[in-house]
């Protein structure tokens, strides 16, 4: 991956970028922070790079948006109530809620969740299945990976030849993310869990 974009500058980036927003394992701190390690050593610049990684994760973003929205309403639905939904507690009306809640406050979470790890990927399905806004979903696309693309390239660029440092914090931060996410997540689905109990008694 490092000889890509050491051999093909701007078009790797993009590419790898559009390719890690499509399959979150790949890591999207090591390919920003040694391509901007290589503004140092390269014609490239942390402009071109900055460019390049954003507009690839658009390009990225496109892709899950796409499979989301073909994911439309009525089928969520129709596999909400499978058996193994319906033994979870899940009921249609929770997509129908679920969607008219990201058709509200969607474009936040589309902007904020391109600052963490693997969220900044998945978060455009859910876009493309409550069929928010296309332009605004682009735009809060574009401005999100912009400030995450310019700090990971511009601390790759800060750090030199220790660029690698940058890929353990950015490590550190996304096993971070991901504790609070399974916590939250815990939390909520047990609040939402009780309150399914009391209805139904």
């Amino acid at each position: 991956m490092l000889s890509i974009i050491n051999q093909y500058g701007f078009w790797a980036i993009l590419f790898l970028i559009a390719f890690e927003n499509i399959f979150p394992p790949i890591p999207s701190e090591v390919i920003l922070s040694f391509a901007g390690f290589l503004t140092l050593h390269s014609k490239l610049t942390l402009f071109q790079v900055v460019l390049a990684a954003s507009i690839g994760s658009v390009l990225g973003a496109y892709v899950l948006y796409y499979i989301g929205y073909l994911l439309d309403e009525n089928r969520l639905k129709k596999l909400v109530q499978t058996r193994l939904f319906r033994f979870l507690g899940f009921k249609a009306d929770d997509v129908s809620k679920t969607i008219t809640w990201f058709q509200k406050r969607g474009q936040g979470a589309v902007f904020y969740g391109r600052f963490v790890p693997i969220i900044r990927s998945l978060v455009s399905i859910p876009a493309g299945i409550s069929k928010i806004n296309f332009l605004r979903f682009s735009i809060f696309t574009f401005l999100g990976s912009l400030i995450w693309n310019l700090i990971l390239t511009a601390c790759g660029a800060y750090l030199g030849k220790k660029w690698h440092l940058l890929v353990t914090i950015v490590d550190d931060y996304a096993m971070i993310c991901a504790g609070v996410i399974i916590i939250a997540f815990l939390y909520f689905a047990i609040l939402w869990y009780k309150k399914r109990i009391k209805k139904e008694n």
